[in-house]
């Protein structure tokens, strides 16, 4: 079979933009950044919020972001926690702390505590991926992140106070917590 001129030249051309249609397709697959995945919790501790008599309210898992990266990341991109974590930002030194939800898709509340373990002001139920700046009231040691919600649920209030521990063995055992 004998294809005139002008089919020839139009199967060409439809094979040309069949060919760069994929390679575009191609591209823009590749230019799309890869799909994140949520860091897993990762218990280093156990935390525990005491009444203003000391008796211990709740215990909970934590993390502990105790260098200048672990802390830059914080809880960002995490879309889950469980009921009875959280996370520590600790400092060997008293400042003013501010921290902000920008990549954080998960409503927080989040605890500024005193060297003296006392709680100097919570944020509570902060709103997610908000660049607003949260700030602590006045020089603080330590900041605690947990669930929005949980400081309401468990009574905790600047009236509370707050000790931890890092734990070196496995995850803390259910009967730690709570």
């Amino acid at each position: 079979m004998t294809l005139g001129r002008n089919t020839h030249i139009a199967l060409v051309a439809l094979t040309s933009v069949g060919l760069m249609g994929t390679l575009l397709l191609g591209c823009r697959r590749a230019e799309q950044p890869p799909a994140q995945t949520e860091p897993a919790f990762r218990p280093d501790g156990i935390l525990a919020f005491h009444d203003p008599d000391g008796k211990t309210i709740v215990r909970i898992a934590i993390e502990i972001a105790d260098t200048p990266e672990a802390q830059e990341i914080g809880l960002m991109n995490r879309r889950s926690l469980p009921a009875l974590g959280g996370m520590v930002f600790p400092s060997d030194t008293d400042r003013e702390r501010s921290f902000w939800m920008k990549n954080t898709p998960l409503p927080l509340d989040i605890l500024f505590v005193r060297a003296d373990s006392s709680i100097a002001n919570i944020a509570r139920r902060t709103t997610p991926l908000s660049e607003e700046l949260i700030e602590s009231v006045g020089p603080v040691r330590s900041v605690v992140e947990v669930r929005a919600g949980f400081t309401e649920r468990y009574g905790i209030d600047t009236t509370s106070t707050v000790s931890w521990e890092r734990r070196d063995d496995s995850e803390p055992r259910t009967s730690e917590l709570q």
